[in-house]
């Protein structure tokens, strides 16, 4: 019996604590971090979507992406047009295929916060960074969790960042994020994969021979 009531017990703890979550942004908000600050490293697929702005336009694109905390990203686009957008943690350098053009400019700051690619990378904390809401989010899957966050410290160009989450598994499934100008652009993930020992080698980028080099302003070849 002692051990039947210890179980039930540890039960209704569990319930209890989902329950709370469920209804508690902020501690829902807090769990996630708590899940990924155990996230080494993580990638799969994603698919982008853009919408909005002052042209009013609606864009998509896909691909691959990798992410090794803290700092370093590369997103690699397949379709419609190959580029790719690698982050050693230092330098980020966006690959323009189709222009042969690669652009060198300095990681991005965590200290500016709302930016969504610094939560993943390990950068930015949703408890600490944002306040956080329940808030419907355009093209998340059915099923999510989804909350709305605004970043604490106000940011030149994200008005907010929004995150869809596995109630189950606690991952984030998908991201978007609302600019300044109206626009929204969102991250549809799957096939995730977590700590899978990348190495920081995978985030190191070679620049290819042949293509014109923008580096804060000035051009090489």
């Amino acid at each position: 019996m002692g051990t039947v009531r210890f179980v039930l017990g540890s039960l209704a703890i569990a319930v209890t604590a989902a329950t709370l979550t469920a209804q508690d942004p902020a501690a829902l908000a807090s769990r996630v971090q708590q899940r990924y600050d155990t996230v080494r490293d993580f990638q799969g697929d994603f698919v982008q979507t853009y919408e909005g702005g002052v042209l009013r336009t609606r864009t998509s694109e896909r691909g691959t992406m990798a992410i090794k905390r803290p700092g370093r990203m590369r997103f690699s686009y397949a379709k419609p047009e190959r580029k790719e957008f690698v982050s050693d943690g230092t330098r980020l350098y966006t690959y323009l295929v189709a222009d042969k053009q690669v652009i060198v400019s300095p990681a991005p700051d965590p200290s500016e916060g709302g930016i969504p690619a610094l939560f993943l990378a390990g950068q930015s904390d949703l408890g600490r960074d944002y306040t956080a809401s329940f808030t419907p989010l355009p093209g998340a899957a059915p099923g999510l969790l989804t909350l709305n966050l605004v970043p604490k410290k106000p940011h030149a160009d994200i008005d907010s960042i929004g995150i869809g989450i596995d109630p189950k598994t606690l991952q984030i499934q998908y991201l978007t994020a609302l600019d300044k100008q109206g626009g929204r652009s969102s991250f549809s993930f799957t096939n995730l994969k977590e700590n899978r020992g990348l190495t920081d080698k995978d985030f190191e980028f070679r620049i290819p021979r042949g293509v014109d080099v923008v580096t804060n302003g000035t051009r090489s070849q």
